[in-house]
């Protein structure tokens, strides 16, 4: 998978300013920008929020269509399927990007995961259709982001984990007002993260449900319900799509046989490795590199 450096990079051709850490990123964006993510969205380690300023936008994500229009609030989570289709002239959006490590540590998305409808972990509708009102204030916090990332702050990389947090913590309070509190307790929320932040590290080598309850000392049942609970998904198919993005990645970026992708994302034989890429991608993985190479 991309860092959101990598994909910055890919995406722009250098880094935005010198010395970047490439954990917190915010821009202003139009259909040409946008048009650029297709090389790297679905490929990101980031989390993305994009709110639509004007005009509109298209994409496909996740098998579904969806168009994004003005004070819409888009969020992307990486190992899900992206691609934008088509823009209007007049699009123009702010886009936040975070690293996922970075989202994953922080105690405000603990926070969130009461909620029973998170978008951050959602496999389905990724979008929120907010006010004016509350388009106004997310807007001026991304602008805030905006203005950190361009100052000389010695403490710059500190006061940007802060505004995220803020920024977050604005989203939740828009969710609140607009769905139902979900109801799981604290321990679940901290199971469900750690179970997340575990994946993160360990889907390439580890498959089955067992090594995740194994690790964090719960039962292959519990897990399975917690993850279901918080997020509407299986644990499965968390692993997935972790797997079948990082298989599109390397066949993507990299000269490595569809052998050596297949050892490396530790399946048993090359077969089981083309069988389950076909299944879920809808092509095999030679046809896949065959018409994505750049």
């Amino acid at each position: 998978m991309y860092t959101l450096k990598d994909a910055w990079i890919i995406m722009h051709g250098k880094s935005p300013f010198e010395g970047w850490n490439g954990r917190v990123m915010c821009a202003r964006t139009d259909a040409e920008i946008s048009f650029r993510a297709n090389r790297t969205q679905g490929f990101m380690a980031a989390y993305t929020f994009t709110l639509v300023r004007e005009g509109s936008i298209s994409i496909i994500y996740n098998g579904k269509h969806l168009t994004l229009g003005q004070n819409d609030l888009y969020i992307y989570s990486p190992g899900m399927s992206v691609t934008i289709v088509s823009a209007t002239k007049n699009y123009q959006g702010i886009c936040l990007l975070v690293d996922e490590g970075m989202t994953l540590e922080s105690d405000t998305v603990r926070d969130m995961i009461r909620l029973a409808y998170l978008p951050v972990v959602r496999l389905h509708e990724p979008k929120i259709a907010l006010s004016q009102s509350a388009a106004t204030l997310i807007h001026h916090r991304l602008e805030e982001i905006l203005h950190y990332l361009d100052s000389d702050n010695p403490r710059k990389a500190a006061v940007l984990e802060h505004l995220y947090a803020v920024f977050l913590l604005e989203v939740q309070n828009e969710l609140e007002q607009s769905s139902e509190a979900g109801k799981a307790g604290k321990h679940k929320e901290d199971v469900f993260i750690s179970f997340l932040s575990l994946l993160s590290e360990s889907f390439a080598e580890h498959h089955d449900i067992p090594f995740y309850a194994g690790e964090l000392n719960i039962t292959t049942t519990y897990l399975s319900r917690v993850v279901r609970q918080m997020s509407g998904r299986t644990v499965i198919d968390y692993v997935n799509r972790l797997l079948l993005m990082e298989a599109s990645f390397l066949l993507r970026t990299t000269n490595l046989s569809i052998r050596e992708i297949s050892d490396r994302l530790n399946f048993s034989e090359q077969a089981a490795f083309s069988k389950f890429f076909t299944r879920l991608q809808g092509e095999s993985p030679k046809k896949y590199r065959q018409r994505k190479v750049l």
